[in-house]
């Protein structure tokens, strides 16, 4: 049986039903595994032909040349069963996960009389772990209220009830400075130091409430007593744990034990931030980077993640808020896409350290490979702009002119996203009268690419246009007059709201005010229009200094240039002797221009 008919027998026979699916190549090896609500469905688009988004998509379907599935009975299974294949196998074409720093811990110890510590070695001996903590400085922080508010045991020894009564340990240091209350020697009961215990477990997991509430029982119990010194000191430590929970309250006190996840791609990579929200207060965050394999959605890509954290920070909640919708279904968890109010605001702010994860990432790359950082530059603007192939080369337009007069236009040139400041290029308007703006970018326009044509030099990708659709039109009208305008991308960028404008196209497009791909039509439509304006300034000094000299009697435009082309200014030619004056411009003009100024002072 060919490979063909094994695959199409597969498929015929595939259920309707949730599970995971495995590819195999032709050395049985697996290269891909994948999760799906119903088999049969996602299974067979992999072979429809009008399925392809990319080559990737493509390459993996001709390596294929067995399928196999696993049913099992949610989809919720299927994500886990799908998250521990591939963790086990590394399929080639499967998604990959980058998380290579060790994060720290929260231990309470498996032993009698727990100690509290932080570590970066999980041991699989019974004990509990909280974290891991993306931030040292809040592990430190919850660590230090726990040690303030309660006297756990610092020491290694072995407390057990046999030990303890054979007398082998005696107090040390710690209890003297009231640090530890001595369980060493039976000053303090397994009991009561488990209910110590008791308190630190829910403050580690964010339940500050219910610990405030014991403690207000067990303060007003101290008074019914009149034990007051013990109620004081209970108080003391109601105010301790209030006051850290307003500290590290950023939403609504009352969202508890919730999960919130958001994705943030940047076309080949997706940044993906989990948090842990109790009572109202960020226990836990982290973020990984995904990349993609195939042409996976940033909804395909959460999902995956979702399923792994989870598992991972051992989770239990039953609410989760997401920034994308999703198809995944977990049994007894809610999934929601917040629009508005608190939760909008937490999953706002989890897109907000994905989004900074994702800058110091790019920042990284740029350092290390700068080729594949302008590598996925380029894919991205070509993406974003609909290109046909990536914007290398970029030109950018914009004209200055004052009150109609001293018409000028300026075009900065952009390389891999650079500037090349070498290849700028300023045209002085010589076909325009009057304040046209049109017509002034229509002939700079024109004037560019008749030249590069005529110098056989290669064209830009992109031409960036400062301006409106007026503005456009006169630009592509130039490049019709060429016969190129079918061979670049030409665009159009509005100040005020950042419109981008196609030709043709009546409807412009905008992009996230955060995207790259803005950042760098911003950058050279910014730097055309410095460029510009220190050109048009420039001529503008030129031409009164000019005309001050051009005000003497017999003194024209070529005697005046000749002059400032020697002494560089007014000021110097008002200084220069009759000699001088006489040997750059001959005789009799000499002496007149001696004689204005001389004069004249």
């Amino acid at each position: 049986m060919n490979r063909t008919e094994k695959i199409k027998r597969t498929l015929e026979n595939l259920p309707q039903k949730p599970g995971v699916y495995q590819f195999f190549d032709a050395n049985g090896k697996i290269i891909y595994v994948g999760k799906a609500k119903k088999l049969k469905n996602r299974v067979s688009s992999y072979f429809n032909k009008n399925r392809y988004d990319s080559g990737k998509t493509l390459l993996l379907v001709k390596k294929i040349d067995a399928v196999d599935y696993i049913v099992v009975d949610t989809e919720y299974d299927a994500l886990l069963l799908e998250n521990s294949l591939i963790k086990k196998h590394q399929p080639r074409y499967n998604i990959q996960l980058r998380d290579d720093k060790t994060y720290p811990f929260i231990c309470i110890k498996n032993e009698p009389f727990p100690r509290v510590f932080a570590t970066r070695n999980v041991i699989k001996d019974g004990s509990e772990y909280y974290g891991p903590y993306a931030s040292v400085r809040m592990m430190r922080t919850i660590l230090d209220l726990i040690h303030r508010m309660y006297k756990t045991r610092t020491c290694s020894l072995n407390l057990t009830e046999d030990n303890i009564k054979a007398g082998k340990f005696r107090i040390c240091l710690e209890y003297h400075i009231g640090n530890c209350l001595g369980p060493c020697e039976n000053k303090q009961s397994e009991e009561h130091y488990n209910e110590s215990i008791s308190h630190i477990r829910q403050i580690i997991k964010g339940d500050i409430k219910n610990v405030i509430g014991h403690l207000e029982d067990q303060m007003e119990e101290h008074a019914q007593n009149l034990e007051f010194e013990l109620a004081q000191e209970t108080k003391k430590r109601i105010e301790i744990l209030e006051k850290y929970q307003s500290r590290s309250t950023v939403v609504n006190p009352r969202i508890h034990n919730v999960d919130v996840f958001s994705i943030i791609s940047d076309g080949d990579f997706g940044y993906v931030n989990f948090m842990k929200i109790n009572s109202g207060a960020i226990i836990q965050s982290h973020t990984v980077e995904v990349k993609r394999k195939l042409d996976e959605s940033p909804a395909e890509m959460l999902e995956l993640t979702i399923g792994s954290m989870r598992e991972r920070f051992k989770s239990t909640s039953r609410d989760i808020y997401v920034s994308e919708p999703l198809e995944l279904e977990i049994p007894n968890v809610q999934i929601h896409v917040p629009q508005r109010g608190d939760k909008k605001k937490l999953v706002d702010l989890s897109k907000k350290n994905a989004r900074y994860y994702m800058k110091d990432r790019h920042k990284q790359i740029e350092r290390v490979d700068p080729d594949r950082h302008v590598k996925r530059l380029m894919a991205q603007m070509k993406k974003d702009l609909r290109m046909t192939e990536e914007p290398r080369h970029i030109e950018c337009f914009d004209n200055s002119n004052f009150q109609g007069s001293f018409p000028v236009s300026a075009c900065v040139v952009f390389k891999d996203g650079k500037p090349s400041k070498r290849d700028y290029r300023h045209f002085n308007i010589k076909t325009v009268e009057g304040p046209n703006d049109f017509a002034s970018m229509e002939e700079a326009v024109y004037r560019r690419y008749r030249r590069l044509l005529d110098e056989g030099q290669k064209l830009p990708q992109l031409i960036v246009i400062d301006g409106g659709k007026g503005q456009l039109s006169a630009s592509v009208k130039a490049l019709r007059r060429l016969g190129i305008e079918k061979k670049l991308t030409i665009v159009g960028i509005a100040k005020k709201l950042e419109e981008i404008f196609f030709p043709g196209d009546s409807i412009p497009i905008y992009l996230d005010k955060r995207s790259e791909t803005l950042k760098v039509i911003q950058h050279l439509r910014n730097e055309a229009h410095r460029f510009g304006i220190t050109f048009h300034r420039n001529k503008r000094s030129k031409a009164a200094i000019g005309s001050e000299l051009e005000k003497i009697k017999g003194v024209g435009n070529k005697t005046a240039q000749d002059l400032l082309r020697e002494f560089k200014s007014v000021k110097q030619v008002r200084k220069a002797s009759l000699a001088q004056l006489q040997f750059v411009i001959g005789e009799s003009k000499g002496k007149v221009v001696y004689d204005y100024f001389n004069a004249k002072n």
